[in-house]
This record gives structure tokens, C-alpha cells and sequence, in this order.
């Protein structure tokens, strides 16, 4: 059995896309560990991915006038990044390092195909004309001559593996329509040639391959629909030049009588492929797709339609599929169980189906659906317990069946009881002993409550969604549509909440949550139930409208003293303002702003969405960040006081943001002059403290080292001078 789980997007493909990834992607490439990808595109980029966070850890480009022409590759040993550019430099760098052109560089002799790291041994640089030699072989004499032994034939793909110790590598090259096949030993340094048999009106578009017990097992996808299988051992005992490779039929591609033209494929197991390609019914327009086959049982397992189009890559790492789709990188992530009969045709049985139910798309199914789902999932539960007596058994389904009826029957109750009923019958199914699949079912039930919001208005069981999220550490990708319906009724408090506990809210959604804030009015929110813990501590509810005198504070900060006669002058009113002494919102507002703060983003996916905020929101938000700025810097700590309050990293990231996305808005604006003058001034003169404790560091260091050398045991006065 496999399944296919919701996907996501890893970046932008377009110019628009933030990594410059608009000539398309070359390669993708595993990290220094699983969670990170090396994307390379087909221009002079390579950027550093961290797929968990969907974020970008590091890019680096060639000059302009260069061209990266293989994929950059991560070496393992040495955690370096190894790229070539123009087919014969070669570069080497670290993640400190930012300019590619201080870095390592060593021209080659001959032109380079491919990189390929192994994950215990040293990279192998496969060159156009087939010669191989390990990076360091190759580091020692870079112009060193390049054996080239296939003039006329042209690479198509390659391959390397780690058998035991020893390195392997594979690659078919073409010539006038016939496959040759190419394995390199390295402990004996020798080049086995092979040809592929031919396939009459079909050709290979796309190899993969494994190595098991010194036998490589080589996979080819052909344009007719058809993968076939190849076994090459390592011991060659036919002496013959050129041995001819004959190939079995592994696996028919056929979906409903139509074939699927794939154009690239992985290997997932030793019983399933993945396979990308279209898919062309009569009468109809071509499908790109996505599926999953058991090649043990010739079956379809799973499939996913993307019709936003593909490139033909796939990748697969991790139990990942990365592939195009329209104009961004997406990621999917699939399981594959155990290869039976039963699960090939769609009929598993066992203990092990329990777990898909994780990757079933809630959203997706209707009402009816979903209580056959968790109905089905139950009743396999109850066929997997022990069968120690009839006895025992009759006990085990008396006590599980009710719990079976009691979640199909609520799931049925949320399309038209009371709230009152169903909060009851909520609060009884949550009281019960941990059930299997506890978070799928939780997902379940509140996928069935927005069904209910979305098509009733009058129904919002508001208190049990809180108290869910509260207490079940549930997740934004779990319930998707419960944002999305919270910001329609504008329920602050359970956004308040979900950007507190949910990890994995879209920016898109984040941007919303922030716009509502701002929009709304500051009495509409006192009359609202907001949890004021991140703000009760340092916010002093009742000078919002009072003049305080300035005090010079710990860090060296004094609004009077930083005046000058090149500064604006302003109005009593607007100096108190913008110098940041007072709250510029209330303090309800303040603390659904400090719940965006707390929020994870990518800068690249927000800043989009902020430059589409209103300028007078723009102002007030700014204002608030100027404000959280001044607090937190009137103590040595940097620290707000309070639960969960923001710190003044996400203060300085969120300014920075704010004033990227509306820098030109900001100056045009004339209420934000003197705000902007205001926080120039403040910054100024935490720039020039810095600049004085800089000075005399050291002289401190030197009061250190001579304390440490001369411990006096009797009382002394000394009078250091500092000059």
C-alpha cells in the first residue's frame, strides 16, 4: 500500500519566486542531513533549502557572464559545496562563505558531466568523454590529462553507489539510437562497456538504478509506456568488447485502458516506483500526473494530478517527491507498507492500515465520507485485538463498539443538532481513554464543525474550538479551513491563539491575521476576550494619554540630549508619539500584534503579502514596533517582561520587514516623518553607546587579565587610568 500526503511549496520558480530560479531548475540535490536540498538552476545559482521550514538558507551565484553547467553537490566528508561553471571550473566553498568568487577555484583539463557525492567516501567527477577521477585525485593535479573514451557518444545519465568499500559508477551514454552502458570499478580501475538491447519504435528517456549482492539492478522507462529491468553483475565473465544487455517487462503503465507516458521515475522500494508523466484518454487533453506503482503486482497504487504542468523532473529523497508544478517547487511526502497482495488491490486488513489514516485529506470527504473512514479504521482496530478467548474477545468488542458508535454518530449529530448537543456529546468523546489515531480523529470532528460554520451561519461552537486548540496541540495543516472561517467572523481570540500554538501557518494567512488586527478599532476590542499576558507587564494602561518626563535610561538613551538643530521640529503631541514613550494602540490590540510577532515566517513568502497593507496600517504598526523597540532597550537584558512576549530579535526582523516592503510609502507619507526621524534618532544613539562601550573594551579585557594575574590577599586601593 502507499499513499500520497498533502503537499507544499518549497520556493518560487518565476522571477517573482525570490530565489532566482527563473531559467527553471538544473538540479536537485541532498543537503549536509535529510532535511536540506541543494537546488541548482539553470542560470548561476545554487540555493540551500531547509525543507521542514520551507525557507532558504544560503545562496550563491557565479558572476554574471558564467554559467553553473552541472548540479552543485554537497560533500559529506568535509561538509563543503563543490560547483562547476563554464564545464571546466571548478569551485569549493563553505556556508560562511558569500562571495563565489573568493573561494577555491581550479580549471580543469577537460569538461565535466556530473558530481556525484557518496555519503562515506570521496566525490567522483564523471567527465563528457567518461574518464572518472575522485576529487582529491583530481584536486592534486587539476590540469592533469583526461582520458576520453567516448568521443562520439553522448552522456544521458549517470549514477554512483558505494559497494562495501568500493566506489561504483554507472552511466548510459546514446549514439545514432543505440544505448551503451558504462560501469566503472575504481579498486581495479576498470571500464566495463555495455550495449542495451533495442526496443523496436520505443526508446529509454529515463534510467534509475540500485546495487544489491554485486548486482546492479538497472531500471529503464521507455516512451512507450513500459519500464523494463536490467541486470548487470559486477563480475563480468564474457570477455566479449561489447556484451549485449537483454531486458525483461517489469511494469505496463496502464490507467484505465490509457498509457501513461512517463518522462521520469524513482525508485521508492524494492516493490514500488514512482513514475511522472501524462496521461492522454480518448477524446480528451492530455493529464500530468503524479502516481505510484507496485511492480510486484502490476497495480496503481496512488495517484496525484497536477495540472498546473510539470518540467519532467522528479526527485525523491527522504520520502519526499520533489517536482515542478507551474511555477513553484513542490514537495510531497509518501509512505509505502509492506508489498501484499491485499494492499496492492486495496483490500490490507491489518494493524498497519490504522497508520494511513494520518495522510487521508480531511478536507476532501464529504460528511458521509468521513464516517465510513473512521468507521472502517475502528473496526480494523477491533479485528486486530487479541484473540486470546471467545470470551475474552465478546469483552474486548463489548467495550470498543460503543466508542465506534459514539464518534460515527457524532460526526452525523454536527449536520443538524443543537450546539448544546454537540458540545456534550464533544466533551464525552474527549473524556474517554486515549483512542487510536487520536489526532486524525480530532481532525475529523473539526473538519466536520466548519462544514457546519461554512454552510450555517448561525452555528460557531467558538468555547470547544479554543479549548481544542488550547489543550490538543493540534496544527494549522491538521484543520486548515479554521483560520480561514475565524477571520470571516473576525474571532480574534482563537486567531490570538492559533498563531500562538499553530507551527506551520502560511504567511498569506499571517498577512490576514495582521490586517484584521490593524483594521479594527480599538473600543471594538476592549468589549472582546483577549489574553493579555504578553502585554499586562509593560504596558501601562492608564498613561496611553499622559505626558511622562524623559529619563536617561540604562543604555545610554536621552531623547533631549539627542536633539540638534538639524532635526524637524514638532508639535508637544506628536514629539511624545513618535519618540515611542506610549503605546500607539491599546492594549488588546498590542497583544493580537504580538502573537503575529511570535509567528514563523520565510521573509521571502511575506514580504509580498506586507506590500499589500494599507499605508495609514503600515504607520500604526510601525508605531507599535517603535514603541516595543524603546521598551526593550531600556534595560540591559533587551527582555519585555511577560509570557510570551516578543523579543527583540522578531521586534528588529518585523521593522525591517515592514520598512522593505513600504520604505518609499513611509517617506512620502507626512505622519510618518516625524516617526521616521524619531526612530532614526534612537537608533543613532544606540549606534553611538555601542560605538563607546567598543572603545573601551579593551581596556576591560586588560582589568581582567590583571586581576587574574595578581590576586592581592591583603586590602589595597589601586587607581587605574584609562587612556
Amino acid at each position: 500500500m502507499a499513499a500520497l500526503c498533502e503537499g507544499f511549496t518549497l520556493c518560487g520558480l518565476g522571477p517573482s519566486g525570490g530565489v532566482g530560479l527563473g531559467a527553471g531548475v538544473l538540479a536537485l540535490e541532498p543537503g549536509p542531513d535529510s532535511d536540506h536540498v541543494l537546488l541548482t538552476d539553470r542560470g548561476r545559482t545554487a540555493t540551500l533549502f531547509k525543507v521542514s521550514d520551507q525557507k532558504p538558507l544560503g545562496c550563491w551565484s557565479v558572476k554574471h557572464g558564467q554559467i553553473i553547467t552541472c548540479p552543485v553537490v554537497c560533500n559529506f566528508e568535509t561538509h563543503e559545496y563543490i560547483a562547476v561553471h563554464d564545464d571546466k571550473v571548478l569551485r569549493i566553498w563553505k556556508d560562511e562563505d558569500v562571495n563565489l568568487d573568493k573561494v577555491f577555484k581550479a580549471t580543469l583539463s577537460a569538461d565535466v558531466y556530473r558530481i556525484h557525492s557518496l555519503p562515506h567516501g570521496e566525490p567522483l567527477v564523471l567527465f563528457k568523454g567518461g574518464g572518472v577521477r575522485t576529487l582529491d585525485v583530481l584536486l592534486e593535479a587539476p590540469q592533469q590529462e583526461i582520458e576520453n573514451f567516448i568521443s562520439d557518444e553522448v552522456i544521458k545519465w549517470s549514477e554512483a553507489f558505494l559497494e562495501g568499500q568500493e566506489p561504483i559508477l554507472i552511466f548510459a551514454t546514446e549514439k545514432d539510437g543505440d544505448y551503451f552502458i558504462y560501469v566503472q570499478k575504481f579498486k581495479l580501475n576498470i571500464l566495463h562497456k555495455y550495449k542495451l538491447e533495442q526496443q523496436e519504435l520505443s526508446n529509454p528517456l529515463s534510467f534509475t538504478a540500485y546495487i544489491k549482492n554485486q548486482i546492479i539492478t538497472l531500471l529503464c522507462l521507455y516512451s512507450n509506456g513500459s519500464v523494463y529491468k536490467v541486470l548487470i553483475p559486477l563480475q563480468r565473465h564474457s570477455e566479449e568488447e561489447e556484451q549485449i544487455l537483454s531486458k525483461s517487462l517489469l511494469l505496463k503503465l496502464l490507467v484505465s485502458g490509457s498509457v501513461l507516458k512517463g518522462t521520469s521515475f524513482a525508485i521508492l522500494d524494492k516493490d514500488h516506483v514512482a513514475v511522472l508523466g501524462s496521461l492522454t484518454a480518448f477524446g480528451e487533453e492530455s493529464k500530468e500526473c503524479l502516481t505510484i506503482w507496485n511492480t510486484k503486482f502490476q497495480t496503481l497504487q496512488t495517484s496525484k494530478e497536477l495540472p498546473l504542468g510539470t518540467s519532467g523532473q522528479l526527485w525523491c529523497y527522504g520520502e519526499k517527491f520533489f517536482f515542478t508544478h507551474g511555477k513553484v517547487l513542490t514537495v510531497i511526502i509518501y509512505k509505502c507498507e509492506t508489498s501484499s497482495l491485499a494492499a496492492a488491490v486495496g483490500k490490507l486488513k491489518d494493524s498497519q492500515t490504522s497508520d494511513v489514516s494520518s495522510f487521508i485529506n480531511w478536507n476532501a470527504l464529504s460528511d458521509e465520507e468521513l464516517v465510513d473512514s473512521l468507521q472502517s479504521q475502528q473496526s480494523v482496530a477491533l479485528k486486530s485485538e487479541s484473540k486470546m478467548t471467545l470470551r475474552s474477545r465478546r469483552n474486548s468488542v463489548a467495550k470498543v463498539q460503543p466508542d465506534t458508535l459514539t464518534v460515527g454518530q457524532l460526526l452525523l449529530d454536527i449536520k443538524d443538532s443543537s450546539s448544546a448537543a454537540i458540545e456534550d456529546e464533544l466533551k464525552q468523546l474527549l473524556s474517554k481513554p486515549q483512542m487510536p489515531d487520536f489526532q486524525a480523529t480530532i481532525g475529523c470532528v473539526i473538519t466536520a464543525l466548519i462544514n457546519r460554520c461554512k454552510t450555517d451561519p448561525v452555528f460557531y461552537p467558538r468555547n470547544f474550538l479554543v479549548q481544542l486548540i488550547q489543550k490538543r496541540g493540534l496544527s494549522y495543516s491538521l484543520c486548515p479551513d479554521l483560520m480561514a472561517v475565524a477571520l470571516e467572523k473576525k474571532d480574534v481570540h482563537l486567531l490570538q491563539i492559533c498563531l500562538q500554538r499553530f507551527p506551520d501557518i502560511p504567511e498569506e494567512i499571517t498577512y490576514a491575521c495582521l490586517k484584521v488586527f490593524l483594521s479594527i478599532s480599538d473600543d471594538y476590542l476592549e468589549r472582546t476576550d483577549v489574553n493579555l499576558e504578553s502585554v499586562i507587564c509593560y504596558i501601562d494602561i492608564e498613561s496611553n494619554n499622559k505626558e511622562v518626563k524623559t529619563e536617561i535610561v540604562e543604555n545610554g538613551f536621552n531623547a533631549e540630549l539627542e536633539e540638534d538643530s538639524c532635526d524637524i521640529i514638532f508639535t508637544k503631541e506628536t514629539h511624545v508619539k513618535n519618540d515611542g514613550e506610549f503605546c500607539p494602540v491599546g492594549p488588546q490590540k498590542a497583544a493580537l500584534l504580538n502573537a503575529v510577532l511570535h509567528s514563523a515566517y520565510s521573509e521571502t513568502f511575506l514580504l509580498p503579502h506586507l506590500k499589500d497593507l494599507p499605508a495609514q496600517q503600515a504607520v500604526l504598526f510601525l508605531r507599535y514596533l517603535h514603541y516595543l523597540y524603546v521598551k526593550s532597550s531600556e534595560k540591559i537584558t533587551t527582555t519585555l517582561p511577560g509570557v510570551l512576549s516578543p523579543t527583540i530579535n522578531q521586534i528588529m526582523d518585523w521593522m525591517c520587514l515592514l520598512l522593505d516592503a513600504h520604505f518609499t510609502v513611509m517617506v512620502m507619507l507626512p505622519e510618518a516623518k516625524g516617526l521616521l526621524s524619531s526612530l532614526h534618532k534612537f537608533v543613532r544613539a544606540q549606534v553611538r553607546f555601542y560605538s563607546e562601550l567598543n572603545k573601551i573594551e579593551g581596556s576591560l579585557q586588560e582589568l581582567q587579565r590583571l586581576k587574574r594575574q595578581k590576586d592581592s590577599q591583603t586590602y589595597s586601593i589601586e587607581v587605574l587610568e584609562l587612556i
